[in-house]
């Protein structure tokens, strides 16, 4: 199982970023996927989840109505789409199997780093 984080970067407050998780070595579109972000200093937090399908989502409350995550299963690709960015939200964001808190552990990929400063 190995997953690629993508799309990170340096965001003003209120900017917009779309991450992209890609994985390989195993049945991508059988599993539910989870976004985690792991802040400076502080344990990985679980904000999203998706199921299988795409069809049903869910979010940390601090998150919800900000990001959105989807996923093509032809590309074997999860996305998280987030917007109205604050300073809080700074972290390094991972991909995991699962669509909740007891998504698969320990995190597999290296992460994409997202900084949101002026």
């Amino acid at each position: 199982v190995q997953f690629v984080e993508s799309g990170g970067g340096l965001v003003q407050p209120g900017g917009s970023l779309t991450l992209s998780c890609t994985g390989s070595d195993f049945a991508f579109y059988k599993y539910e996927m989870s976004w985690v972000r792991q802040a400076p200093g502080k344990a990985p937090e679980w904000i999203s989840g998706i199921r299988t399908d795409g069809g049903r989502q869910y979010y940390l409350e601090s998150v919800k109505d900000r990001f959105t995550i989807s996923r093509d299963n032809s590309k074997s690709t999860l996305y998280l789409r987030m917007t109205s960015l604050t300073p809080e939200d700074t972290a390094l964001y991972y991909c995991a199997r699962g669509s909740d808190s007891n998504y698969e552990r320990p995190l597999r990929g290296q992460g994409t780093a997202v900084t949101v400063s002026s």
